[in-house]
Formats: structure tokens, sequence, C-alpha cells
């Protein structure tokens, strides 16, 4: 969920109380439901942070996210005040969280955004590969995706980033097997990616994944209205530094070379982009009592 203040109202005491709900909705989920990876992750944008008059400095990253405005394709940027990344192996535990968030924003903010996302097969996305594989994992997702001793004041905090992407899956459907996979840099079946001289130098692999030093924590979900056809992927980015994502989207929609862009982006549109931090337990705490 992404929700905007609205103007001219007082929201100190109700960003408070709002804290005190995170903290304690994940520390209840974690008590009553142990084994449901249950979780509410809140991310404050740059412009909140502002008005909330939270602590200056801010985090040296933390900023309005810019368009990149490529050749063919724009990642686009769009408002967020504050962001829920709201997850459970239960949609029950996610309902009530959405619930209980929602009874306190509602008289002070909008919702503008709410995606519900769900685990498709083997962690594919709605376009048949699987999503997530260059993930770190072990010690390493806590180095890429948590700030580190150059920001000591927000040490252990994320920065979060945010895409609403909407897939053409008439034209995608449309490629045979063997064109989808030149366009991922990946094999569909077995999730194997291709060789260096094999792999297109505009696929998706080739130009998302920047080098074993730079890496992000990715959480995507795809979505899903058939009804309407709009079927899609959430990008959700945890990094500790928004440099390193921002490298991977100026890749993906300006190209590397110039000119050279994310194949992929010709079957997906950018809807959304917001940039987040996302406190630590402790930050929350100290927050709530500001």
């Amino acid at each position: 969920m992404v929700w905007n203040f609205k103007d001219n109202l007082e929201i100190k005491e109700v960003f408070g109380r709002l804290c005190k709900l995170v903290i304690n909705l994940n520390n209840s989920a974690n008590v009553r439901f142990p084994v449901s990876r249950a979780s509410c992750v809140m991310g404050i944008g740059h412009d909140a942070w502002l008005r909330l008059g939270l602590p200056v400095p801010l985090p040296k990253e933390l900023a309005n996210f810019a368009p990149i405005i490529g050749e063919k394709h724009t990642a686009v940027s769009s408002k967020g005040d504050l962001h829920f990344h709201i997850r459970a192996d239960t949609t029950s535990i996610c309902y009530d969280i959405a619930a209980a968030i929602t009874d306190v924003l509602d008289a002070v903010a909008v919702s503008v955004e709410e995606v519900h996302g769900f685990r498709y097969w083997d962690s594919r996305s709605i376009l048949g590969f699987v999503d997530g594989t260059e993930n770190p994992h072990g010690q390493d997702r806590e180095f890429f995706g948590m700030i580190g001793d150059d920001d000591p004041a927000y040490k252990g905090a994320s920065y979060l980033f945010v895409q609403k992407y909407i897939h053409n899956l008439t034209a995608w459907k449309g490629l045979s097997t063997e064109d989808q996979e030149k366009v991922i840099g990946r094999y569909k079946a077995n999730d194997i990616e291709m060789a260096d001289d094999v792999k297109p130098s505009n696929s998706h692999i080739a130009l998302a994944n920047i080098g074993d030093d730079l890496k992000i924590v990715r959480d995507n979900m795809p979505f899903g209205n058939m009804s309407t056809n709009e079927m899609g992927t959430y990008f959700i980015a945890y990094a500790s530094t928004f440099s390193t994502v921002k490298k991977m989207l100026d890749n993906m929609f300006i190209g590397s070379p110039v000119g050279n862009y994310d194949r992929i982006l010709d079957f997906s549109t950018a809807k959304t982009g917001s940039l987040f931090f996302v406190p630590t337990f402790n930050m929350l705490d100290d927050l709530s009592s500001d």
C-alpha cells in the first residue's frame, strides 16, 4: 500500500501511533503466527520526512525519485509519503494488518496504491521466468540490503524502491520461447543463465545485473486482474544504497551503451516509481516518541 498525507492537517501524532502500531503488528504476528513469516515494513518518503520534521541530517540518499528518461522508455516518478510492504504465508494476516493500518491513517491520508501480490509457481513472474535468482543469500543479504557504516546514524535501516509494472502479455505470448529467453537472458524451463557469448547485450540479465559488488535484495511479486487484463510485477528492492538501484535503472532505461536499453521494457511498462527509507524497529520506537 502507498499512502499520501492530506494537505493542511496535523499528522505528527498519527504518525507516532503508526510507528508504535508497526512494531506491535510485527511482534504480535511473530508470537501468534511464528511459522507464517508475517511482516509489515513501513517506508517513509522524502517529502513526508520533511513534513513530519523527522531527524536531520536526512539519510544520505533519501530524495524524491527523479524520472529516468530513455530514448524509448521512461522510469516514471510517482508521489508516495508512506509505503507498507505486508506479507505472510496466510492472506488473512495480511488483511488484518492492512485493516489496522487503514484505521489509523484514514483520517489524515489517502491510499493511492494497493497491490495484492501472490507467489506464482516456483517464484516465477507472470512472464513465466523465475524472478529473484540473483538475490544475495545469508550474511550478504544484510550487507547489500541494509545501510552500513557510511551513514552511521541510520545503520541497519534500508532504502526501499518500488515500481508497478504492467505487462503486455498479448505481445509477450506472441514471442516464441526462444525469443522470450533472449529477452530475459535465461532459459525458461531450468532458470539457467545464458553464457556470455550467447546472451544478448540488451537482455534483462545483461543490463540489470551490474556485478557481484553491487547487489540489491529483490522481493518482487506478481499480481493480476483477469477481467481488466491488468497483469504485472510489483518491483520491490531493498538496498544499502539507492545509487545501486539507480545504476540498474539507468542501464535498463537509458541503456549500456546509451540506446541499448533493456528489451523487457518493450513488454513491461513502469506505471509508478518511488523511493522510501525503512527505519529499524529501534528507530520506529524513537520516532513514535518524538
